[in-house]
């Protein structure tokens, strides 16, 4: 198995440690380091629609969610203080050119966290379901984030009774939504980078990210690019044989000729060698005639990686040598090709056209500094 880090649930909870050090506390910053850095404060505003949050009292709002209520119109931007949130979040379509900024410029200093899974009852009857899981839901198109880590820390351990064990980070579906440096932390269903209707095709970027998880931890039918990325599959303690998951399901519509886009990323696991999957078909039942796409490309397929037979069908009925998968010069021990039929490749000549720039068209969140 491949070097370990940090875990999810230690993660959000050494982020508190870190945020005190940082001055997040009401008096802590006294002497120490300024808690925007160097966005200014309510009282030297970097625009007149920045607005700046602390979980101490010492921006314009203490969480998140109260934050995005009070922006008005677009084009605002939050800059977030060290802390750790334990919320909510809903950015409506209304939210447009909305950018949350992490003030420290880490990720592990600002974290975005709640517990709720599918199965969770809700105060008035029923359970939330995958998407009334999200910890943070993205409606609005043009959204971008910055050393943000978006967490659920719902865990299966803990509710033994539930059985909807899907448990989202982060739900997006706005066009042009833009993420770099951040982090994306949960088991089952971390990552929704999905559209708000069949007929729409948002782009999404990722930069310089990181996202772990054990079930179809990055999913959805968005048109996703995950440019020098880094995946991380993690430990199961209640199964006893692989798999224990995948780290990909994409739902792409038949009609869009791009799906999800990884390149030049790497995939690592605490689990033993062999126990993940790379990719399964997800074809819901809200869209039986979704062709799901995945290509993988110039990125570092750790041991974790079942190279034999990296890929599985989901449902009877859509095989996922049906769908659009392929690999393009893959590395390490998760890429070796040793049943060809089982890894479908890309020619040089088809790779021209499975690019950020063929996926993300004339927009070009790449080029912004």
């Amino acid at each position: 198995m491949d070097t370990p880090v940090v875990g999810r649930r230690s993660f959000v909870v050494a982020s508190v440690g870190a945020a005190l050090a940082l001055g997040a506390g009401t008096h802590a910053h006294a002497g120490g380091r300024p808690p925007f850095g160097r966005y200014g404060s309510p009282s030297a505003r970097l625009t007149e629609r920045t607005l700046y949050v602390h979980p101490g009292g010492l921006g314009d709002h203490t969480t998140v969610q109260a934050a995005v209520t009070a922006a008005g119109g677009s084009g605002y931007t939050l800059v977030i203080a060290p802390g750790t949130y334990r919320e909510t979040v809903a950015v409506s379509v209304a939210h447009t050119g909305m950018t949350w900024i992490g003030a420290s410029g880490d990720a592990r200093d600002v974290v975005v966290v709640y517990d709720n899974a599918a199965g969770t009852p809700k105060p008035g009857g029923g359970t939330y379901g995958t998407t009334g899981s999200a910890t943070t839901l993205v409606q609005a198109d043009g959204f971008t984030a910055r050393d943000v880590t978006f967490a659920n820390d719902w865990l299966r351990a803990d509710h033994p009774g539930i059985s909807g064990t899907q448990a989202v980070a982060l739900k997006v579906q706005g066009d042009r939504s833009a993420f770099e440096r951040c982090r994306f932390l949960g088991h089952q269903d971390t990552l929704y980078a999905d559209s708000m209707t069949l007929g729409t095709y948002p782009r999404q970027y990722f930069r310089d990210c990181y996202a772990e998880g054990d079930v179809d931890f990055v999913f959805g039918r968005a048109t996703a690019v995950f440019e020098r990325c880094h995946f991380r599959t993690l430990i199961r303690t209640d199964l006893t044989g692989a798999p224990y998951g995948f780290v990909f399901a994409p739902s792409t519509a038949v009609a869009n000729p791009r799906g999800y886009l990884v390149t030049g990323s790497r995939v690592t696991s605490e689990a033993p060698d062999g126990y993940y999957k790379l990719a399964r078909p997800w074809v819901p039942s809200s869209d039986t005639t979704a062709r799901p796409m995945l290509t993988v490309r110039e990125t570092r397929l750790g041991a974790g990686i079942d190279a034999v037979a990296p890929y599985t069908t989901m449902s009877s009925g859509y095989p996922w040598q049906d769908q659009r998968f392929a690999e393009y010069r893959n590395t390490g021990p998760g890429a070796l090709i040793t049943v060809p039929e089982n890894r479908p490749q890309l020619t040089s000549d088809d790779a021209e056209s499975h690019t950020r720039e063929a996926y993300l068209g004339d927009w070009r969140p790449y080029e912004c500094p």
